[in-house]
């Protein structure tokens, strides 16, 4: 059996913080931090059992933070440039070491977090981190740069607004400067040294803004990498010889791939070259041929390019399955858009990563979203069963985190903060002070949890899901036999070994007694063309078991009812039929 990727994305600066009043906008004195110790053992064990293959752990990489290191020898970082108190995980000022914050001792920080790695891997879990390859820090500056390795523009000619050896694009003559309406800077005015940021000639700014005066809204933390292509100019493209900015990208790569890394989310992956990915992924995985490669990416338009040649093993499907997902759940659209997530991808289904939740998203429990956690059951069981794709959870959502309340620069926007020092309250019930055992959640949060768990280990473990193809029944159940077919969505997965027929409810208030078809040519597809009596026992809550002719299941349907909220799914048998592929 292959294996389907499931992945448990979290922030461990908010892991493992059991502060239980934090401070709007608090220090890390006042609100405290999560640690890389704070997954213990008995963490990972339990996180495994979720149904969990590989860890996120977002935020490892030392980026620009207020809180003073100094006496550590790190250089404190102007807080004009800092969003939070504990900075942004994506403004990275040394790639070869990581966050001080989440280290007992920081001056073993490194070897704290190779324990972490350790540990995971016993628990027989992989490790992933982010790889930000398309912007830095303002200040970055590496003090744990191996010998021989040159920090970023050290070696660049400011003169040139564009040349393929800089590594970063300028904007000769031009000074830049800070937005003046950021209101984060007005919420700590008073603790802004008297020398402000200088930068002489102004650098681009990491979302592709070539302007010396980015607005509040833009990535000014940051500094645009420059992978060899003017884009500030005729956008032409200067790889021979390979760029500078690529040799050290992939420096980067090898030596986090050193530390047993399994695998890289790719920040932001569609605004760099695939030209880059595809040479710096093919020379990564020739040392490491385990790793895998996430890309973090929004242009549809891009997607045969980041897989088939730049080399990604999988892409995020946020413009696709989320998006249609999200509308469904804010908006009541119809399901029916279901059905064009799959038939646009073009057979790159198995290279998408399904979610419902990450860290630049609203917490689907959130009056932004869904309001309702439970909404998850329909949703949740479709990411997770669609394909034979990777499933993501980001940490709380298995336990209904809404996200509520402000913590600092986030404001109240319905995410859980990736900027501040803070905590995730609805998970603390999980982690109940170092306990892991759900001692303080409710009832209904035991129930979601649950759900979680079983939909999880389910996609992990059926062979029709991990090596299965997909059948879409909408077109089956037209508005004639299926009235309700704007709440419900119908799919199959089939493998040689099994067959599930998958049924899920996305009306939150109302049940629905339906008929399901299964259409011949659908029988045909999964082997069964000569079979005509069948089985059926649901798995999830099981709640029926019936038998069933192939002519009840072509014409009327097989009867089933879904509660609010609800997804059922059935493994058919065919006693005594063995015909197959």
């Amino acid at each position: 059996m292959n294996k389907k990727i499931s992945i448990y994305q979290t922030l461990p600066r908010l892991f493992g913080n059991s502060n239980a009043n934090p401070k709007t906008n608090g220090t890390i004195s006042e609100n405290g931090t999560g640690k890389f110790d704070d997954y213990s053992s008995r963490a990972l064990q339990e996180i495994r059992d979720l149904g969990i293959t590989h860890i996120w752990y977002t935020g490892i990489i030392r980026h620009g933070t207020m809180t003073d290191y100094s006496r550590y020898g790190i250089s404190p970082d102007h807080p004009a440039l800092i969003k939070g108190r504990a900075g942004s995980p994506y403004a990275i000022n040394d790639y070869y070491d990581v966050d001080p914050d989440l280290a007992n001792n920081v001056n073993k920080r490194m070897e704290e977090f190779e324990g972490l790695i350790n540990r995971t891997h016993y628990a027989g879990l992989g490790v992933i981190i982010d790889f930000v390859a398309n912007h830095l820090f303002r200040q970055y500056h590496s003090i744990k740069k191996p010998d021989g390795i040159e920090d970023f523009g050290a070696n660049d000619n400011p003169d040139k607004a564009f040349d393929p050896e800089n590594n970063f694009y300028y904007l000769p003559g031009m000074e830049f400067k800070l937005p003046e309406d950021i209101a984060w800077l007005q919420q700590i005015k008073n603790e802004l040294p008297e020398q402000p940021y200088t930068e002489k000639p102004s650098k681009a700014t990491g979302n592709d803004i070539f302007t010396p005066t980015p607005s509040a809204d833009d990535w000014y933390e940051t500094i645009k990498l420059n992978y060899g292509v003017d884009l500030n100019g005729d956008g032409s493209r200067h790889f021979s010889p390979v760029p500078d900015t690529w040799h050290k990208m992939l420096e980067i790569i090898l030596f986090w791939a050193g530390k047993n890394i399994d695998g890289f989310r790719c920040d932001m992956a569609d605004m760099v070259p695939p030209e880059f990915w595809a040479w710096a992924i093919r020379a990564a995985k020739k040392q490491f041929p385990q790793l895998i490669f996430i890309a973090e990416i929004y242009n549809p338009t891009e997607y045969h390019n980041y897989v088939k040649y730049g080399g990604f093993d999988y892409l995020y499907d946020k413009v696709g399955l989320y998006d249609t997902l999200k509308n469904i759940l804010i908006h009541g659209t119809s399901t029916i858009n279901l059905s064009n997530c799959w038939k646009v991808l073009e057979g790159l289904d198995a290279h998408m990563l399904r979610f419902l939740e990450n860290h630049d998203e609203v917490r689907l429990a959130s009056e932004a979203c869904a309001g309702d956690a439970f909404a998850a059951i329909p949703a949740m069981t479709l990411s997770a069963t669609m394909h034979r794709g990777p499933i993501m959870i980001y940490s709380g959502q298995e336990v209904g985190e809404p996200a509520a309340g402000e913590s600092g620069f986030s404001g109240n926007d319905s995410k859980t903060t990736i900027y501040d020092y803070w905590i995730i309250p609805e998970l603390q019930k999980w982690t109940n002070n170092g306990r892991f055992d759900g001692a303080l959640l409710s009832p209904d949060q035991i129930k979601l949890r649950q759900f979680y768990q079983k939909i999880l280990n389910f996609s992990i473990r059926h062979d029709a899901i991990v090596n299965g193809g997909f059948y879409d029944l909408m077109w089956a159940n037209p508005y004639e036999s299926l009235p309700q077919r704007d709440k419900i969505f119908i799919w199959l997965r089939h493998s040689p070994k099994q067959k599930l027929l998958f049924v899920a409810n996305f009306d939150r208030n109302n049940a629905h007694r339906i008929k399901v078809r299964i259409s011949d040519h659908a029988f045909n597809e999964m082997g069964w063309n000569r079979c005509s009596t069948f089985e059926a026992i649901e798995l999830l809550w099981n709640r029926q078991k019936f038998g069933f002719s192939r002519s009840d299941a072509i014409n009327p349907g097989l009867y089933t009812e879904l509660k609010p909220n609800d997804a059922l799914i059935f493994e058919i048998t065919s006693p005594g039929c063995n015909y197959g592929f």
